[in-house]
């Protein structure tokens, strides 16, 4: 099973909305949304576990804030 596709399956168990995308450097991008409980526990995932094929060598957030309300829904894999 490909990465991002263990990235969507964990988004989805905690409840999150948003998307994720590999790059051509190697690297994941995407956009989470949820309370802000499940998205601290999905930092966590991507920064220490991630899929099982998965190297993580550094994780970075940036550009959050809070939201009213959901500005997206579902979790999909974007290509």
């Amino acid at each position: 099973m490909p990465p991002k596709i263990y990235t969507e399956k964990e988004g989805l168990r905690l409840g999150l909305v948003g998307w994720v995308k590999n790059t051509y450097g190697g690297t994941v991008v995407g956009q989470v949304q949820g309370p802000a409980e499940q998205v601290e526990e999905m930092k966590v995932w991507l920064s220490k576990e991630g899929s099982p094929t998965s190297r993580i060598t550094k994780a970075s957030f940036s550009n959050q804030r809070s939201i009213d309300k959901l500005e997206l829904s579902g979790f999909k894999t974007r290509f």
